[in-house]
């Protein structure tokens, strides 16, 4: 897999975002996480997985450089292997922990809210779902995992200010669970997978199920219609000029 590193650790699986410095999301990345995630699903000797980025970015969200220039049917790609991704990541059986290294907007947040338990680098850094702003329409989906954690209101309002939290607020409302010193994130995830280790197997697993199992009602099938709705908001002159003039400003960094 190219877009990501997997490394083993006992009974642990490093699961590490690999794609340049920011670790902008592709649909290739995402299909490698389906990839991924299914196998260690399957993996007997893996109890349990850390997703983790690169120092100063967990990831920067959907790569919009790369996807403004996507054609339809890749644009619909996209979407489909995103809602794929979550679902896998979502239905992932075993503990999983996010291991929050830095900068977390949009799709990387997105990643962070499949884990089950999140922790994130101190520091200047910022997480949350700003896709609003960028002229990217909320799915229902995505916006009943953000409720899941912080609440129907806050979630609500979040989204349509398109709000990014710093390490302290994305705590203090609950998006993440934890936050330590930013050289210590990898060994607090650890940490917690062993924690979740300490119990029986079958009774954590099939709880978590239990849990999930009301978020999950909340997925929607990629059909047509879903299709129709992304394709009408995508291809409109005012989402296609609030991308280019974001591609712009980022092409001049």
């Amino acid at each position: 897999m190219k877009t990501l590193k997997v490394t083993k650790e006992n009974n642990c699986a490093i699961v590490q975002l690999d794609r340049g410095s920011a670790n902008p999301i592709n649909t290739e990345m995402l299909k490698d996480l389906v990839t991924c995630f299914n196998d260690l699903a399957r993996n007997a000797d893996i109890h349990g997985v850390i997703l983790t980025g690169k120092e100063r970015f967990f990831s920067a969200g959907l790569d919009v450089i790369e996807l403004y220039a996507y054609d339809e049917h890749q644009v619909l790609e996209l979407f489909e292997s995103l809602f794929s991704a979550i679902k896998t990541m979502l239905s992932f059986p075993k503990p999983l922990v996010g291991s929050i290294t830095g900068h977390s907007p949009a799709g990387g947040c997105v990643l962070a809210l499949c884990c089950d338990y999140r922790i994130m680098a101190e520091g200047k850094y910022r997480i949350g779902l700003n896709e609003v702003p960028v002229g990217i329409v909320m799915p229902k989906f995505i916006y009943h995992l953000y409720e899941n954690c912080i609440g129907s209101r806050r979630a609500m309002q979040f989204i349509l200010e398109g709000k990014l939290l710093s390490v302290s607020e994305a705590l203090d409302n609950g998006l993440i669970d934890e936050s330590v010193e930013e050289g210590n994130v990898l060994e607090a995830a650890k940490s917690r997978l062993q924690k979740y280790f300490s119990f029986n197997q079958r009774t954590w697993m099939h709880s978590k199920s239990n849990m999930r199992t009301a978020l999950l009602a909340h997925y929607v099938a990629f059909d047509e219609p879903l299709k129709a709705e992304i394709s009408k908001h995508w291809w409109s002159e005012d989402t296609r000029k609030i991308l280019g003039d974001l591609v712009l400003q980022l092409t001049k960094k």
